[in-house]
């Protein structure tokens, strides 16, 4: 990967220090994780063949509280892209205030490719591996790129049969007849729609006049077309990692998905004329969601980016180069770390009520995300305000603040 991620998570921070200034021999433990896990182990194919497959587990902070963050099977997982994604996990929780530090994992393979037995041998192997360092108290793996709730119950199931006990808060994103919480299948996008609600209010934008393009069609970024959609704005092109769609008089989200779900691809659709997804990025729009992989919005592309809004749904979508051109275009970002901390609070809800023993109603979750997420919009605008600088950088200051905070309290480094 040209564009290493940890790399660039670490000059977003350099960004933030420069305003913060907080003491150096702190700041000196935010840029480390605190614990690298690699491992390979086995895996009995269904052609009887045994094959090896790396996987790492990355504790980056916890500081806070407990480690928080997904794992993902895909061929390009590697260290730098972890590391780089469990950083950006202790700066979410932080910006939230969700009492949990980050964490990230990741098992290279390639799971298209892998029926659903070997899939299970893989998540049972890998859980095997990483079971001394995760845990209710220690670190709560969850769902990410290309894993699902059923990838979560073998992974419980395995470590409850390693520990011999009940211990259902130690993964999150789990079936709700596992110990999942209800509404967490949409709490990404649910998070991101209210940030976004919350930006065109700030911005003087009209949702009923609002065009909206979606990069990436999975489950954050349709589920983000579809209430957007009821929020009165029009999807006017989506596009998954086949390619993408455009329709000026706007397109159905749930009938696109539908098509997906059929056919594997957004392409195609009908009454719609088909675009690439580079061409996808530069449509002339309000507000642009990248909710696909990371490094989409690049020194290349950024000066022909036409939207007002960039609504990060996905994980570093844009370079720190990238950034700097939008910033003077004048082109409001809602950062990653705020614009996607939907799926965390969530998470740390279904947390809670796994350790309480007590289950809330769709409703009570979404009350309890919309509380937190306004409020996280709201200090990040503050401190974008006061500092006149932009919306990730105002984002990294409110975390790093919190962390710096709390490694302070602990004195550890005094």
């Amino acid at each position: 990967m040209a564009n290493n991620l940890f790399e660039s998570q670490l000059r977003q921070l350099d960004k933030a220090q420069s305003i913060l200034q907080i003491d150096k021999n702190i700041y000196e433990v935010l840029q480390h994780p605190q614990r690298v896990t690699e491992v390979s182990f086995p895996v009995k194919m269904d052609s009887g063949k045994t094959q090896n497959f790396d996987g790492y587990r990355v504790l980056h902070s916890d500081t806070r509280g407990p480690g928080k963050g997904g794992i993902r099977f895909h061929p390009d997982v590697n260290l730098a892209e972890v590391k780089a994604l469990a950083a950006w996990m202790t700066w979410k929780t932080a910006v939230v205030g969700i009492p949990m530090g980050g964490a990230k994992g990741g098992v290279i393979c390639n799971p298209k490719e892998m029926s659903s037995t070997e899939l299970e041998r893989l998540s049972r192997g890998f859980i095997k591996e990483i079971a001394p360092h995760i845990g209710v108290d220690k670190d709560i793996p969850a769902p990410d790129v290309y894993t699902t709730p059923q990838i979560m119950a073998w992974m419980l199931d395995e470590y409850e049969a390693i520990t011999n006990k009940k211990e259902p808060g130690m993964i999150t994103g789990k079936p709700i007849e596992l110990g999942g919480s209800l509404g967490r299948d949409i709490a990404t996008a649910k998070g991101g729609a209210i940030v976004v609600d919350d930006a065109c209010k700030h911005l003087g934008i009209n949702p009923k006049k609002a065009t909206v393009a979606v990069q990436g069609y999975g489950n954050a970024g349709h589920n983000m077309a579809i209430l957007l959609g009821e929020l009165g704005f029009k999807i006017i092109a989506v596009s998954d990692s086949k390619g993408g769609i455009y329709n000026k008089a706007g397109l159905d989200p749930v009938k696109v998905f539908e098509h997906k779900q059929k056919t594997k691809s957004v392409v195609g659709f009908t009454g719609a004329e088909s675009i690439s997804n580079e061409e996808l990025l530069e449509i002339e729009c309000d507000i642009l969601v990248p909710a696909a992989l990371e490094n989409q919005i690049t020194a290349e592309n950024a000066d022909k980016i036409k939207a007002k809004v960039v609504a990060e749904l996905a994980n570093g979508p844009t370079t720190p180069e990238a950034d700097e051109i939008l910033h003077k275009k004048n082109i409001f970002i809602i950062p990653d770390i705020l614009c996607n901390a939907g799926g965390v609070t969530v998470s740390y809800f279904e947390w809670i009520q796994n350790r309480i023993g007590e289950y809330w109603a769709r409703e009570e979750v979404f009350e309890k995300l919309e509380k937190r997420m306004i409020t996280a919009f709201d200090d990040v605008l503050a401190i974008c305000k006061e500092n006149k600088c932009h919306m990730r950088t105002a984002a990294f200051v409110l975390a790093m603040q919190r962390v710096a905070k709390s490694v302070a309290l602990r004195s550890c480094h005094h």
